[in-house]
């Protein structure tokens, strides 16, 4: 019940973050907005990877077969942390972004 509990935060948290990033592209442009792009590309793949794999687990053996798309889910969402680049060059950005707010 707790990993369910959990999951459901860290789903709602990468919706959040997801809308926040949509309201500040719309009303500030995708430039400005480029923390926020960054936080949803490293929080929604990590989010999917772990909700997934607590669902995987909770299946046991069958979690890793093709009975349930649970595997193949896995798979798709780790891909996603690597298609835009990795979470390292995005955790930079979102750090370098922040420092120069107070420079």
């Amino acid at each position: 019940v707790e990993r369910i509990a959990q999951s459901r935060i860290l789903i709602d948290q990468a919706r959040l973050l997801t809308l926040n990033a949509a309201h500040r592209m719309d009303t500030v442009g995708n430039k400005v907005a480029r923390t926020e792009i960054a936080m949803i590309k490293v929080a929604v793949p990590n989010m999917a990877c772990q909700v997934i794999d607590w669902a995987i687990q909770a299946h046991g053996g069958g979690g890793t077969s093709n009975d349930f798309m649970l595997a193949q889910g896995y798979a798709m969402s780790r891909v996603l942390r690597l298609a835009d680049g990795p979470d390292e060059v995005h955790r930079n950005q979102i750090g370098k972004l922040e420092l120069r707010k107070y420079q």
